[in-house]
């Protein structure tokens, strides 16, 4: 298992030690979850490395603008 020393500005230090407190577990082990939370990567790569490869995906406004309401529910 690896060590690593990191140095934090008093006021983030400050922090840190409240939400430690708060979660009730080491430093170690909170700043071990964080750098999980960051590393954690559900998608293959492969998929990873398609992001953005389509031209022709439509934008975000070509799809808003296709918007229709929804059809009415049933009530129970």
């Amino acid at each position: 298992m690896g060590q690593v020393t990191i140095y934090l500005e008093d006021e983030i230090e400050k922090k840190m030690n409240a939400a430690v407190k708060s979660a009730q577990i080491s430093k170690s082990k909170w700043i071990a979850q964080l750098v999980q939370d960051k590393v954690a990567n559900d998608w293959p790569q492969s998929i990873v490395d398609m992001a953005g490869s389509w031209s022709d995906f439509p934008s975000i406004d070509d799809i808003r603008a296709t918007h229709t309401e929804d059809a009415p529910r049933e009530t129970f």
